[in-house]
């Protein structure tokens, strides 16, 4: 495996490290350009503010979520992650006809996502989570 390629690996490594704690600041700095694209639901979120929007929402239901990487590799500028994707339930949680209150109930669903890298660089422009929406609310047990 070429250096690009490593350095590429160790960034997704990092950035997946740096969601489990919180660490807002350092997560967008593995981004040359901040941007994820929700494959599920179809919600983009482009730039530094709609970032940080998103992981002040995604956070707000689930405080603890946290990645457990299953396996990972590189392709082209392209990074593969699948993981288990972890939480509890301890905020409200707003779903399409409802906001459920917290009801202290963990999951665990895998997943999978893409991160794209530029030509070269090996910086993040967009992490792509490809996941179905309803899996978190069938293993919580509010489907």
């Amino acid at each position: 495996m070429n250096d690009l390629a490593e350095r590429r690996l160790k960034t997704v490594r990092d950035h997946m490290a740096l969601e489990c704690v919180c660490d807002w600041d350092a997560v967008i700095a593995t981004f040359e350009h901040p941007r994820y694209e929700m494959y599920g639901p179809g919600t983009v979120f482009d730039g530094e503010e709609a970032v940080r929007g998103y992981f002040r929402a995604s956070r707000t239901p689930f405080p603890d979520q946290a990645n457990e990487i299953i396996a990972i590799a590189h392709d082209g500028d392209t990074v593969l992650v699948e993981f288990w994707l972890t939480g509890t339930h301890l905020g409200p949680l707003r779903l399409a006809d409802r906001v459920v209150e917290p009801t202290g109930k963990t999951f665990r669903v895998r997943m999978a996502a893409t991160f794209e890298f530029p030509p070269g660089g090996d910086r993040i422009i967009c992490e792509r989570p490809y996941f179905d929406q309803a899996a978190v609310v069938r293993a919580l047990g509010l489907s």
